[in-house]
């Protein structure tokens, strides 16, 4: 789904997703209306209509009497979440490959080419705003060929969603090495190739694959300890948990 700006209204639901997508506003934060309007220089008006704009998009939630707040996060529903995003980006996924015309090869060639060329983290050890930005962008570019509107709008949501979790991990060890710059050549080579098998299975793989080290990561979290595990063969690659995203 294309992201709109313009408006007032628009700019403050940009903002306060932006800062919900990189971690500064933490899941569980309640999003108090005086609070916010400080923090964004924005009336309660305007606030009133990006706020559910954020719910409609899965980042927040609200009950009556309490307001609204950021998403809260568990293992359970980041399990559900991983389901539904294989079966339905998959699906859009090959939808996108079957339809794609030449000016969409383009378009994942250079979305990759943009992609490759970034640094996941910064020299100072903060995590690249424009890498995830650019990331997003990839696996938007990837679906955007299918047909079918529902699904692509579908399939955006879920990853904002996939963001907030990915986000949540950042403080979790992460033990087990992983070439996620690999992963995404691979998706590019194989829409570009229409090979539907290899695109669909990895992009199922990346998906599960990030749910597996933030379970496993939340884990060593809980228990005080540090991943170990490593896979043979594979190239040895720094432990920073900013390298494994959703």
């Amino acid at each position: 789904m294309r992201r709109r700006s313009g408006t007032k209204a628009d700019q403050l639901y940009e903002a306060v997703r932006s800062d919900i997508l990189h971690g500064r506003l933490t899941p569980g934060t309640k999003l108090a209306f005086a609070e916010l309007s400080a923090r964004y220089n924005a009336g309660v008006g305007l606030l009133r209509e990006a706020l559910p704009r954020l719910v409609e998009q899965g980042l927040a939630t609200t009950e009556p009497q309490l307001g609204y707040r950021v998403r809260s996060v568990s293992l359970e529903d980041l399990a559900d979440l991983t389901e539904a995003r294989v079966i339905i980006e998959t699906l859009t996924f090959q939808r996108s490959i079957e339809h794609g015309d030449l000016a969409w090869e383009s378009r994942v060639v250079a979305a990759h080419h943009h992609l490759a060329a970034l640094p996941v983290v910064l020299p100072g050890g903060e995590l690249n705003e424009e890498w995830i930005a650019v990331h997003s962008e990839f696996h938007r570019t990837l679906l955007d060929a299918c047909p079918n509107k529902r699904l692509r709008e579908v399939s955006d949501r879920l990853r904002d969603v996939a963001e907030v979790y990915r986000c949540w991990a950042l403080s979790f060890p992460h033990g087990r090495p992983r070439d996620v710059a690999g992963e995404h050549m691979r998706m590019a080579d194989a829409a570009v190739a229409r090979n539907v098998d290899e695109a669909v299975q990895t992009l199922s793989r990346h998906i599960t694959l990030t749910t597996e080290l933030v379970v496993e990561g939340h884990d060593a979290a809980m228990h005080g300890g540090v991943i170990t595990v490593e896979e043979p063969d594979a190239p040895r690659r720094s432990s920073k948990p900013a390298t494994s995203e959703i």
